[in-house]
């Protein structure tokens, strides 16, 4: 009876992760139209969709803790409550101002969301080889969302308005907040600690100007002024940062257990996700302009031929729990580390619309390789802390994600500008320039920019396969170096051997 429960309550946790992935790529489909109905100028497009991930992004680690705090079941539920009645709220917007502000506050539920899930799965699955299964599966929820996110988006958009695709993340969340207090246990632990004002203010003034810079550099022109004010914001977050750290490592209950990354296995572990994150975004950015760009395809197309990467990770995720039963953890995540790189490799091969088929095996080899990473390099995150800090784990895991995501956008994408502006020999600063500019010239002028532009883009396509190359083959040496062990090993002693007593201070499901 008990582990029918936990089935289902593992199933209703896949909802909001599934759709808060399908939820943030939707949106990017969805805004051309969105921004032409409600007269959306750039900069506002720039906020509807940046302001979600940046409230996440700042509020994900306070989030963490406080559901070991108040209840890991209460936060979701309370969540998705949020999330479903701002999305409604969203799809009958009549004006930017009021989408830029829902779309920040579903931010501020949608940080509850992630932590909460793997938290409680953490606690609903104590045999190891079910809990790796069901992260497994979480993770494949994650990044299936994301891949399917386009498709649904393109769907709705063809049928319906732009608002369709907000209302689409209504009936999940209305059924998660509906059935939760049934199917899903209630844990939280007064050993969690009480929240820490200043750390949450210091957490926040530090990840929303350092996420802010780096997306703003990923769109700033080569102009002085432009590229002053996100720096301003790094250097600002980051020195906020220092002391959020110094904080940290100060006082007895932490709001992030920075003290996890003394153990070497987690910090190889957490590096990689960081990392991996960020030459996975870097290529995509790549792979979907060079789509779009250089081979023609519509948005809808090339999302259609994005697909296989995203669910190329879902389906590494998935078969990476059925490793473990002939490799090490560390094991397999290097060996898929590896084979991201050849992926990766692959794409410095790609020359025009005839390489189609090798560009797309080689962003689906590349993902698929980060599966083993994503799905058992959680998994020995989460074990590594004993039960009643699971929330704050998850938050730290998460924090790696948006990171890395984007500094992919940012420093591959940066890297990538450079080398596009020297290849192009100063006809164009960028690809959608180029094209823009050959719409207003006669034919034979508008050729040779085209193809100048074209192979100056296929050159930044190859340096950022090279550099994601190279990213992939560090993190397994790194992975190897270091040898996160599962469970076994120090902090994971501790996690076993204190899992009895916290269980006194868990509330037991209502």
């Amino acid at each position: 009876m008990r582990t029918n429960r936990a089935k289902w309550g593992l199933a209703l946790l896949m909802l909001p992760t599934l759709i808060v992935a399908m939820d943030v790529t939707a949106l990017l489909l969805a805004l051309p139209h969105l921004a032409a109905d409600l007269g959306a100028n750039n900069v506002q497009q720039l906020w509807i969709s940046d302001s979600y991930g940046l409230m996440v992004a700042g509020l994900v680690i306070t989030m963490g803790t406080l559901g070991d705090r108040i209840g890991r079941r209460r936060l979701l539920v309370a969540g998705a409550t949020g999330f479903a009645a701002l999305s409604l709220v969203a799809a009958f917007a009549t004006d930017p101002l009021t989408l830029i502000v829902v779309r920040a506050l579903l931010g501020v539920f949608g940080a509850t969301l992630a932590p909460s899930t793997l938290a409680l799965i953490t606690n609903m699955f104590h045999d190891q080889r079910e809990r790796g299964r069901a992260i497994a599966t979480w993770a494949t929820c994650q990044f299936a969302g994301g891949a399917l996110g386009p498709v649904l988006a393109g769907f709705l958009l063809q049928h319906f308005w732009w608002g369709s695709v907000f209302l689409a993340a209504v009936p999940p969340m209305v059924l998660l907040a509906l059935a939760g207090p049934f199917l899903l246990p209630e844990y939280r632990s007064d050993r969690a600690g009480r929240l820490d004002p200043a750390s949450v203010v210091l957490s926040l003034a530090a990840v929303l100007p350092m996420v802010y810079g780096i997306k703003q550099l990923t769109v700033a022109t080569t102009a002085r002024h432009a590229v002053a004010v996100p720096l301003a914001a790094l250097v600002i977050g980051a020195a906020i940062g220092a002391v959020f750290v110094r904080r940290q490592l100060r006082i007895p209950v932490p709001l992030l257990d920075l003290r996890l990354l003394r153990n070497p296995g987690f910090s190889a572990v957490l590096i990689s996700l960081v990392f991996a994150g960020t030459a996975m975004a870097g290529t995509g950015l790549l792979v979907t302009q060079y789509l779009q760009g250089v081979l023609g395809r519509s948005p809808m197309a090339s999302a259609l031929l994005f697909t296989p990467m995203g669910l190329a990770v879902a389906v590494g995720t998935i078969t990476a729990p059925a490793l473990t039963r002939r490799l090490r953890p560390a094991t397999a995540i290097a060996a898929g580390l590896v084979v991201s790189a050849a992926g990766a490799a692959l794409l410095t091969l790609v020359d025009g619309s005839g390489d189609l088929p090798l560009l797309m095996t080689g962003i689906a080899v590349l993902a698929a390789g980060t599966g083993p990473l994503f799905a058992l390099g959680t998994g020995l995150v989460m074990s590594s802390v004993p039960p009643e800090r699971a929330g704050s784990a998850a938050s730290m895991s998460e924090t790696g994600n948006y990171f890395g995501g984007s500094l992919g956008f940012a420093v591959l994408g940066a890297a990538a500008a450079a080398v596009y502006r020297g290849s192009a020999h100063g006809t164009s600063d960028s690809l959608p320039g180029a094209l823009a500019a050959a719409g207003r010239l006669p034919a034979p002028e508008a050729a040779s920019l085209l193809h100048t532009a074209r192979s100056a883009f296929t050159d930044a396509l190859h340096v950022t396969g090279v550099v994601a190359t190279l990213i992939f083959v560090g993190l397994a040496v790194l992975v190897t170096a270091m040898r996160p062990a599962g469970t076994s090993g120090p902090r994971a002693e501790q996690a076993a051997g204190t899992a009895e007593s916290a269980e006194e201070s868990l509330v037991p499901a209502s």
